[in-house]
């Protein structure tokens, strides 16, 4: 059985993630959407607010399974027994930073990276610049599945809840 993870922060999940899910969920019998989870930072979205709405957007797709690490990323693949890590790339700038973390992790344990290209339509898109836009008013509606975007309107207007 061939396994993978897409690890991320998530803060929040927007449809640039859900396609990269869906093509790696083709092309493996199970996909682990992990949100790492960094002690030094506070998202917008708390880590279960972000993993229970990661898993109502991928309900559909059942071999898709939702999770969440604090630590070396390896060390989850090695716990796991996975080893390959989906990540999504947008532009050059994603494979200029994403290298040297797949050649350190590959050193590191033998974990392969798999590099996805996203759609043309989402090589903009970003959970920081979505974040960005939405709090200064503007309308980030295209760039998020509609109940994620309920959530974050909610979070914004401050409301703080599951």
């Amino acid at each position: 059985m061939t396994s993978a993870v897409f690890p991320g922060s998530f803060d929040p999940f927007t449809v640039g993630h859900r396609y990269i899910v869906e093509r790696a969920a083709a092309r493996f019998d199970s996909l682990v959407v992990t949100v790492v989870v960094n002690p030094n930072k506070h998202g917008l979205f708390a880590v279960d607010e972000r993993i229970a709405l990661i898993r109502e957007e991928c309900a559909d797709l059942p071999n898709v399974r939702v999770d969440r690490w604090t630590g070396l990323l390896v060390d989850y693949l090695r716990n796991e027994n996975i080893d390959t890590i989906v990540k999504g790339l947008r532009s050059g700038t994603d494979f200029d930073y994403e290298v040297p973390m797949a050649q350190m992790n590959r050193d590191l344990t033998d974990v392969e990276t798999m590099f996805l290209l996203t759609d043309p339509r989402y090589a903009h898109v970003s959970s920081s610049l979505v974040k960005e836009v939405a709090k200064l008013g503007g309308d980030v509606v295209p760039f998020l599945s509609p109940h994620i975007h309920e959530r974050l309107q909610a979070i914004l207007a401050g409301e703080r809840q599951i």
